[in-house]
């Protein structure tokens, strides 16, 4: 393929010897731009995966002078080798886990009750939010916030009591023989980032650096002094903040280029991704391939159902199913699953340990919660559904998913969609439409969607931009209701 004119001043920039970043919209061959610059130099690089089918698939595409691997990758053969015998562990229940760290009672914070279960669970939690980060200590904000306890003050207690046993943890951890703390793959990926590392190479190229999580990015700019640095990724599809990643391309030290052209849709749904990257303020702007003839309209029978919710996949999921369609599940059903299995234990007046429904003693007070509470609002969908339909008509669902590969229709969620593409893909309805604002002309008073948030405009952006051949828009039609996008 020949380079596009945007790919040739990467790979003059690229020669140059400077720090690179690529803001790279969907579809505008990352991955392909990354091999494009190491098959023209004799340079020794390293290619950072984000996991290991993306390492694999990369060595077949980059040259031998360009090692390819993820990051846990390379921790391990310099570190998590000596932890062998605890990676192999068998899993032991959290309780059992505090319970041998000291952690041996419930406690009462403001007026909900913690059990030791899930003190616990939150302690595990807290060391796990730590090795996602730069930080060389355990502070209170690795401590996750519980629901019933978003208040500062409320946090701050319960920081008070989990923060010296997450230390305690955290020591307890770096013994490569013997601990009581089941050891884990991001466990040594933080040990060894402790060591600061140096990487052997003369370039390293970083993909998908919007959703670099601080410890990888502390390792990656830790090897500016000796080492020329490639990041690529798009800013636009920075839709994983809320579990702790971060987007390094704006704040990066170096040349900054853009990949603009997308050779996965034509014109028609460039036009349609150009409207949710303006909403979210976006740094460039996409242009389609006119020979990819991409079209926006109806589908009625799509190869993928794209959902903002986990609830809302389950929904559809149990739509098709019962209109007799086999149903694939993107990243199966294990989160559903556990999810439907701790509203049974709440119906049936059982506490239950799942980390969102913790500090609820039975059903009716999470429904209270999701109804009134501000906080609770996103759990509304899941009252709702088991409401509707019972855990017991969830769980069988469950059961009958099929994999991918036999399946008539696959959901899924726009944050696992990522990455993803399919010939026909239809948006489903439970991306809410912004609270209407009254707008007063000369005329009266007309509605608009009120203003849209950024992280929701950008991962409208990303469901949007998974297909090939035709966009049913569904859920998301509204959008033509702004003004300042409808002939965008």
């Amino acid at each position: 393929m020949k380079p596009t004119d945007e790919q040739t001043a990467a790979a003059d920039a690229f020669h140059a010897g400077e720090h690179l970043a690529l803001q790279a919209g969907a579809g505008t061959g990352k991955t392909t731009t990354l091999a494009l610059l190491a098959r023209t130099t004799p340079r020794r690089g390293r290619y950072l995966a984000y996991n290991r089918a993306i390492a694999q698939d990369a060595t077949a595409r980059f040259p031998r002078t360009v090692q390819c691997k993820t990051t846990h990758a390379l921790a391990y053969a310099v570190v998590g080798h000596r932890y062998t015998r605890r990676l192999n562990a068998p899993r032991r229940p959290a309780w059992q886990t505090g319970q041998a760290l000291g952690l041996t009672k419930a406690i009462r914070i403001g007026e909900r009750d913690l059990s030791q279960r899930a003190l616990s669970n939150a302690l595990l939690r807290t060391v796990t939010r730590f090795c996602h980060t730069a930080d060389e200590t355990i502070t209170p904000h690795h401590v996750p916030k519980l629901r019933g306890l978003e208040d500062k003050d409320l946090h701050r207690e319960l920081a008070t009591h989990i923060i010296p046993v997450a230390r305690k943890a955290w020591t307890d951890l770096q013994n490569p023989d013997d601990g009581c703390v089941r050891f884990e793959h991001d466990h040594y990926l933080k040990i060894w980032a402790l060591t600061q590392p140096k990487l052997d190479a003369d370039y390293l190229l970083l993909d998908e650096a919007q959703d670099t999580d601080p410890v990888v990015e502390q390792i990656f700019l830790n090897q500016r002094h000796h080492a020329q640095l490639v990041m690529v990724g798009d800013s636009a599809q920075a839709i994983y903040q809320w579990r702790g990643a971060k987007d390094v391309i704006a704040g990066f030290n170096g040349t900054h280029l853009t990949l603009s052209q997308s050779f996965r849709f034509g014109p028609h749904l460039a036009e349609e991704a150009n409207r949710w990257l303006h909403l979210a303020d976006a740094p460039l702007r996409l242009t389609g391939t006119p020979a990819v003839p991409t079209e926006i309209g109806p589908v009625t029978n799509p190869d993928a159902v794209l959902c903002r919710t986990n609830v809302g996949a389950m929904a559809h999921v149990m739509t098709l199913m019962a209109a007799g369609c086999q149903v694939a599940l993107t990243g199966g059903g294990d989160g559903l699953r556990a999810l439907a299995q701790a509203s049974r234990d709440l119906k049936e007046g059982r506490r239950t340990h799942h980390p969102e429904l913790v500090l609820f003693p039975c059903w009716g007070d999470l429904q209270d919660y999701a109804a009134h509470d501000p906080a609770g609002r996103d759990l509304q969908p899941l009252v709702n559904l088991v409401d509707t339909h019972g855990t017991g008509a969830i769980l069988a669902a469950v059961a009958q998913l099929v994999p991918e590969p036999h399946a008539q229709v696959t959901i899924s969620t726009a944050h696992k969609a990522k990455g993803r593409e399919w010939p026909r893909v239809l948006i489903a309805d439970d991306f809410a439409r912004p609270q209407d604002q009254q707008l007063g002309n000369q005329s009266g008073c007309t509605t608009s969607p009120g203003p849209i948030d950024d992280a929701e405009a950008r991962l409208a952006y990303v469901a949007v931009t998974r297909t090939r051949q035709r966009l049913d828009l569904g859920g998301l039609t509204w959008i033509r209701d702004i003004p300042d996008t409808r002939d965008y």
